[in-house]
């Protein structure tokens, strides 16, 4: 098998690896040339350390075989209440159900690998916090941080009212991307707490090839907290009161049935003992593709730090070597010392050598 070609990944740009390195090669130069014996020795070891450091920056490596990934090539868009009930103490006993959320969105993060995301919150508006994109860590993040509106700025809200802009944006994904396909995930309690009817997601329909609505919340309902927009996350630890006893939370499973049913996906009723069901994606478009391939790259950096570690070995031997001759040159000698106590006696006693 033919040898492969060594490839370099710098730490830093090279030019600034050069304009950090050469200056303090110079000066070792010089010092090397104006060296007379053992020192010189000394700096060629020390220059042969910073050219180590050097080659460790460059980051070397020898290119090894592929692997391929799963690429899932979809278009996800995530649609997630933030409304106060979002919050409700219902899930998994206690626990807010935007817990069972965001370990749901993971679920789904993982399952489809190489999809792309894109996130849509709804309260009294409807926003779109993060575009398509592959980015999957500044997905989880954005979940993790995510907090319902303020309480005391609540005046209800529609469970339908992401409608258009869900709409807007599976119809632009399709028409830049018309060979992707197209998944939709619901997140809610379908608690509608305005007077009018929710807004209808038939519009999205034509552009949804699959997904799932799910519903979070019990028929027993669950207490919500003040929430007011703190930025750790944590709630006031009061709660909202309704006729002088904590208001609750309860799921509405017909009106997330009756979105399932506009979208043409499934409605899943979500507890924290029961696994997520997901539905595959569209099999024309999740295969082992070449873009999907990963190169592995053997690094060899560690070479040089070997190299580094020896000759700081060296350099820490010599220097305490050199501390333990200046402790005995400070140190005075055992004879001194006797030769220093005699020489005082006779300066106070200068009779004592002439009557011997």
């Amino acid at each position: 098998m033919e040898g492969e070609a060594v490839i370099f990944q710098p730490v830093l740009n090279i030019f600034l690896l050069v304009l950090l390195c050469v200056p303090v090669a110079a000066l070792a130069v010089i010092a090397l040339t104006k060296a007379k014996g053992r020192d010189k020795a000394l700096w060629v070891m020390r220059l042969v350390m910073l050219l180590a450091c050097f080659f460790m920056f460059l980051r070397p490596g020898i290119p090894g075989g592929v692997t391929q990934t799963l690429a899932t090539d979809t278009d996800i868009v995530l649609v997630v209440d933030t409304t106060a009930s979002i919050v409700a103490e219902d899930w998994n006993g206690d626990e807010p159900r935007l817990d069972g959320v965001r370990a749901d969105v993971q679920t789904i993060v993982d399952e489809y690998p190489g999809a792309r995301f894109a996130l849509i919150t709804f309260d009294a508006s409807a926003d779109l916090r993060m575009p398509l994109t592959t980015d999957t860590t500044s997905l989880v993040s954005s979940l993790d941080v995510l907090q319902p509106e303020v309480t005391s700025q609540s005046r209800g809200s529609s469970i339908g009212i992401a409608n258009q802009l869900l709409a807007d944006t599976l119809a632009n994904a399709a028409a830049s991307s018309p060979d992707r396909s197209r998944m939709v995930f619901y997140f809610g309690d379908g608690e509608q707490t305005v007077t009018s009817a929710p807004e209808p997601f038939d519009g999205s329909e034509n552009f949804t090839d699959a997904g799932a609505v799910l519903g979070y919340g019990t028929t027993e309902g669950g207490p919500m907290q003040l929430t007011t927009g703190s930025l750790d996350g944590s709630g006031s630890g009061e709660y909202i009161e309704y006729q002088g006893s904590n208001a609750l939370s309860v799921i509405d499973e017909g009106n997330l049935e009756a979105i399932a049913a506009e979208l043409g996906i499934e409605y899943q009723h979500r507890t924290a003992d029961t696994e997520l069901e997901l539905p595959e994606a569209p099999s024309t478009t999740t295969d082992y593709a070449e873009s999907g391939s990963v190169g592995n790259v053997t690094e060899l950096y560690w070479i040089a730090a070997l190299v580094v570690v020896a000759l700081l070995g060296v350099e820490l031997a010599r220097a305490s070597m050199l501390v333990a001759r200046l402790r005995l040159l400070r140190a005075p000698s055992a004879s001194t010392r006797t030769r220093t106590r005699t020489r005082g006696r006779r300066e106070k006693n200068p009779t004592d050598g002439g009557a011997a």
